[in-house]
This record gives structure tokens, C-alpha cells and sequence, in this order.
């Protein structure tokens, strides 16, 4: 009997143990998450006062782009030149198939049409670059 009583013993310290890295991970985790939080409050609130003073401004939000659009632009932000279809794709995991390189050559085309992408040589797309502050 007790031999039972020793091995109850023992894993009640295990647990004991257990419990007592679980309430301290807890409480780092918790520590963690409400500086996560705080962040998240700083940036909504930044992002608020960009937005109010684009908009006093006169310039307005910037368009939200899609995810596959602001992919595009960093991949191109990325390789500091410019760069062709096919190229994007396979920067982006695409297979430089037909499909998917006339897909993404009609979105490089459409940023180029919004002013965000410039091609200057034809099939060459590259960011455009801000007019010098006068």
C-alpha cells in the first residue's frame, strides 16, 4: 500500500510542478498579448490621423490594393529594377505559364494606369518614382 501512496506522491509534485510552468507561462503570455494589443491601438490611431490629414489635404485615402496587387509591388520594390511578367510570376511561386503571366501582365498594366508602376521600355515594369520636391 504504500508503494501506490509514494507513486501518487510523486505525481501529484509532477503535476504540482506542471500547474505551476503552466501559471507562469500564462502570465507571460498575458503580459505579451496586451503589449500586442497596445501596438495594435498605436497603429489604428496613426493610421486615423494619416487618414484625416490626407483627407484636410485634400489627397484623400490611398486605394487599397488586393493582396495579389501589393504582392506584385513587392517584389518589384524588392528587385530595385525593373522587371518582366514573367518574372513576377516566378518571384511570386507562379509557373511562367501563359495564364498566369498575361494575368499578372494585365495587373502590372492596370498599376501602370493608376500611376503606381511605370514601363518604360515595353514589358519592363518598374515603381514610379516621386517628382523631386521643388
Amino acid at each position: 500500500m504504500r508503494e501506490f501512496l509514494d507513486k501518487i506522491e510523486s505525481r501529484q509534485q509532477l503535476v504540482c510542478e506542471t500547474a505551476e510552468q503552466l501559471r507562469e507561462q500564462i502570465t507571460r503570455l498575458t503580459e505579451e498579448l496586451a503589449a500586442a494589443e497596445n501596438t495594435l491601438k498605436r497603429l489604428q490611431s496613426t493610421r486615423e490621423t494619416i487618414l484625416e490629414l490626407a483627407a484636410e489635404d485634400g489627397t484623400g485615402p490611398p486605394e487599397a490594393l488586393p493582396p495579389g496587387y501589393r504582392e506584385i509591388l513587392a517584389v518589384i520594390e524588392a528587385a530595385g529594377e525593373g522587371l518582366r511578367a514573367k518574372e513576377v510570376c516566378r518571384a511570386i511561386g507562379l509557373a511562367a505559364e501563359p495564364r498566369h503571366t498575361e494575368n499578372t501582365r494585365a495587373k502590372l498594366k492596370r498599376q501602370v494606369g493608376r500611376g503606381i508602376l511605370t514601363e518604360p521600355e515595353p514589358g519592363v515594369f518598374t515603381l514610379t518614382t516621386p517628382a523631386p520636391a521643388a
